[in-house]
């Protein structure tokens, strides 16, 4: 597993501003996703977000991060109806740091993009990580995961 710490650096999100270091949530999920409105990434916040009141039941803070603007994400946000908090990282900070930056392929094209990708953190500690992830049922499978860290 690789040790991916926790930034102490402040991004803007939906609801302000965030320092992950300086986080009190005992666990932590954030997740990356290439674009906001696109239906993958759609359909993995949906997902998040549905499930949110089982997250906060498990003291669990979900943040989705991309490349998108604060206002992409808040269109997003209010367009979906999402009840999770969206980094916009559009200088790659956490994304170079999470090493999610991969080389894709669109339409034919060799292009740079996000990698969809979750972290699980339990007290600033990474303890759980998913690369190359599928979108459709991808929450449901972070939310047994976490039940079963948090039952160890």
């Amino acid at each position: 597993m690789s040790e991916i710490g926790l930034l102490d650096h402040v991004f803007p999100t939906t609801t302000g501003e965030i320092n992950l270091a300086q986080l009190d949530a005992a666990w932590l999920i954030i997740y990356f996703y290439p674009k906001d409105s696109t239906p993958g990434c759609t359909t993995q916040a949906v997902g998040f977000s549905c499930l949110k009141d089982q997250f906060d039941a498990l003291n669990t803070t979900i943040l989705g991060v991309s490349r998108d603007s604060v206002k992409a994400h808040q269109n997003f946000t209010e367009k979906q109806n999402l009840s999770i908090n969206l980094i916009s990282d559009k200088e790659e900070v956490l994304c170079n740091h999470f090493d999610v930056i991969k080389e894709k392929n669109m339409y034919g094209k060799k292009v740079m993009g996000i990698e969809r990708s979750t972290f699980i953190f339990h007290n600033g500690k990474l303890v759980k990580e998913y690369r190359k992830v599928k979108a459709a049922g991808h929450a449901e499978q972070v939310l047994e995961d976490l039940k079963a860290l948090q039952a160890t």
